[in-house]
C-alpha cells in the first residue's frame, strides 16, 4: 500500500470497568419507513473479575423517515455483573456473524479482515471469531481514496490518492492500541419496527474499516477479543451519521441502561414518552459536552472553580455512556469523596490497586451515604444515589468515582459522567437541536417513539439476551456500543 497521510482519531480516555461496555446490535436500512433492532450480550456473564481488569478494560431528509431503530439489549445488572454488554452483527452476502463493541466516543465501525496477521483468531468469550473478506460478499466492495467520505475521515486528501488505491483508516485509543487498514463498504441487516413491539427484517450499506494491523489489546494476545468495534459518535463517519445520511432516520437516539437486571432499550428515533429536560450540547466539541453548573453532595454544594469548564481543547462535561466510571477533576474529586465518607466517622479507609477509595460498612449505603446531585445548563440535574456510585469489592465498598487530576496527561482534570451515572435513567441524544437530556426511568418497561412520516406512535420494549446462541440470526443486525473508550478525540496528521 502507498504511503498515506492518515488523519488519527485518538481517544485521549479509556475508561473501561465492567458496567460501561456496551455493545449493541444495530441494523441499517434502505429507505423505508421501518424501524430496526439491535441486541447485546453480557460479555462477563458467570465470571468475577479483578479492578485492574475493570479499569483496564474501562442533511438531505427524504420522505421516508423510521420512527426509530429498536436495539434489544442482553447482560447483567449490578451487582453480579457490572453492565458490561457485547453483540453480535450481520454483514455482507450471504451474511456472516461478528462480534463488535459499539463505543459512543469514537467514530468509525470496523471488523477484522483476512489480511490482518496480527488479529486474533480465538476469544475467551465463548464467542467464534470472523475475519471479514470484501471478495466473499457480492454486495462488498472498496471505498476508493478519492470518495468525499474519504476526504472527511482523513482530514483531507490522502496523499499519492490513485485510482486503484482505497481510502486507508488508522484509529489510535487512549490505552495506546489502535487499528489500522482501509474502508470498505457492505450491506448490514436489521430488524426495523413495524408496529407496537413488533419488527420486520430490512438492510443497507455503510462504510467501514477493514482492520489490517492492530496493536495493544486489540491484538491477538487479548483473550477477551472481539471481531471490532462500531463507532456511535457525532462524526459524519458514524452509525448514526451514515443512517441520517441516506433520509432514513433523524440524528436523535437514546438508550436506557438497566443497572440492576442487565438489558435495556436502545432506539434511534423522535422519543414521545417519557419527556425529558433537555441541556445544550457545547458547539465545536467531537463528544457530547455539556456545561456543568454545580455539584450537589446531600444538602451541601461544591464551587466548582472557573477552570472546570475547560481542560485543554476540552470544554465542559462529557456524557458517555460507553465509559464505565465518573471521572472529576482533583478540585471536585476531592471534597466530593471528603463529604461523602464523612457521614460515617468511624469508617476505616483504604486504598485499593493505588486508585480506589474503599472500606467496609455492613449497613444500608443508600441509607447512609448522601447522593450526589450534578447540576447543568437549562435548570437540568443529574442525581446519583449511593447504590450507583459504590460498588462492592471482595467486601469492601468502593467508590466510583475517579480523580482525573491522577490521570495520564490528555485526561488530566477532564470532567467525565459515565455509565456509572447514566444506568437505569433514559438518556436522549437530540443532534438535530444539538442537546442532550435524560430522566430517571424503569428500563426494564417500554418507551414510545415517534414515526415522523405517519404521526404513529409505536412502543419500543426493554430486552435482554442471557445467551449469544439465543440472538435473533434471522435478522441481522448492525451493533451498538457503549463502551468504554475515548473521551477527547483529535486529529493528527501522519
Amino acid at each position: 500500500m502507498n504511503e498515506i497521510v492518515v488523519a488519527v482519531t485518538r481517544s485521549c480516555l479509556t475508561l473501561p470497568f465492567p458496567f460501561a461496555l456496551l455493545i449493541i446490535w444495530l441494523t441499517v436500512t434502505d429507505v423505508s419507513a421501518n424501524n430496526g433492532v439491535f441486541s447485546v450480550k453480557y460479555k462477563y456473564a458467570g465470571q468475577s473479575k479483578s479492578l485492574t481488569d475493570l479499569k483496564a478494560h474501562d442533511d438531505r431528509r427524504q420522505l421516508q423517515i423510521l420512527a426509530g431503530i429498536d436495539l434489544p439489549l442482553g447482560g447483567t445488572g449490578r451487582p453480579d455483573g457490572v453492565g458490561l454488554y457485547y453483540a453480535r452483527i450481520g454483514i455482507g452476502t450471504p451474511s456472516k456473524d461478528y462480534y463488535v463493541q459499539v463505543d459512543t466516543g469514537s467514530d468509525i465501525m470496523w471488523v477484522n479482515c483476512v489480511q490482518c496477521v496480527e488479529c486474533p483468531r480465538t476469544s475467551s468469550l465463548g464467542i467464534d471469531l470472523t475475519l471479514y473478506n470484501v471478495n466473499e460478499s457480492s454486495t462488498g466492495k472498496l471505498v476508493p481514496c478519492y470518495e468525499q467520505f474519504c476526504y472527511e475521515v482523513n482530514a483531507g486528501t490522502v496523499s499519492s490518492c490513485a485510482a486503484n488505491m482505497s481510502c486507508p483508516y488508522l484509529e489510535i485509543y487512549g490505552d495506546g492500541s489502535s487499528t489500522a487498514g482501509y474502508f470498505v463498504s457492505d450491506f448490514v441487516q436489521y430488524d426495523s419496527v413495524s408496529g407496537d413491539l413488533q419488527t420486520t427484517a430490512t438492510n443497507g450499506s455503510i462504510m467501514f474499516g477493514c482492520g489490517a494491523r492492530q496493536s495493544g489489546d486489540l491484538a491477538a494476545s487479548n483473550e477477551e477479543a472481539l471481531d471490532g468495534i462500531l463507532g456511535f459518535g457525532k462524526a459524519n463517519s458514524s452509525l448514526i451519521s451514515q443512517l441520517a445520511a441516506t433520509g432514513n432516520v433523524k440524528k436523535i437516539f437514546a438508550h436506557c441502561l438497566d443497572g440492576t437486571n442487565g438489558g435495556g432499550i436502545f432506539a434511534i428515533g423522535h422519543v414521545v414518552q417519557p419527556q425529558v429536560n433537555m441541556t445544550p450540547l457545547i458547539s465545536n466539541q467531537p463528544h457530547y459536552n455539556v456545561n456543568m453548573t454545580v455539584v450537589q453532595v446531600g444538602l451541601d454544594l461544591i464551587s466548582l472553580p472557573p477552570d472546570i469548564s475547560e481542560t485543554g481543547n476540552v470544554r465542559g462535561t462529557i456524557i458517555d455512556s460507553g465509559t464505565t466510571l465518573a471521572y472529576l477533576p482533583e478540585s471536585v474529586y476531592v471534597p466530593l469523596v471528603r463529604k461523602i465518607v464523612s457521614q460515617q466517622p468511624d469508617l476505616n479507609i483504604q486504598t485499593v490497586h493505588d486508585e480506589y477509595t474503599c472500606f467496609q460498612y455492613s449497613g444500608s449505603v443508600d441509607d447512609g451515604f448522601p447522593n450526589v446531585t450534578f447540576h447543568f445548563a437549562n435548570s437540568v440535574f443529574l442525581k446519583v444515589y449511593p447504590h450507583d456510585y459504590l460498588f462492592p469489592f471482595e467486601g469492601l465498598w468502593c467508590i466510583g468515582w475517579q480523580n482525573s487530576g491522577m490521570q495520564s496527561r490528555d485526561r488530566r482534570n477532564m470532567t467525565l459522567l459515565g455509565d456509572l451515572v447514566l444506568s437505569n435513567k433514559l438518556v436522549l441524544y437530540d443532534l438535530e437541536q444539538q442537546a442532550i437530556g435524560w430522566t430517571e426511568y424503569d428500563c426494564s418497561s417500554s418507551i414510545k417513539v415517534k414515526d415522523e412520516k405517519t404521526g404513529t406512535v409505536h412502543l419500543i420494549g426493554y430486552h435482554y439476551i442471557s445467551s449469544g446462541h439465543s440472538l435473533n440470526i434471522a435478522c441481522a443486525f448492525l451493533m451498538l456500543l457503549l463502551i468504554n473508550t475515548l473521551l477527547c478525540n483529535f486529529h493528527v496528521e501522519f
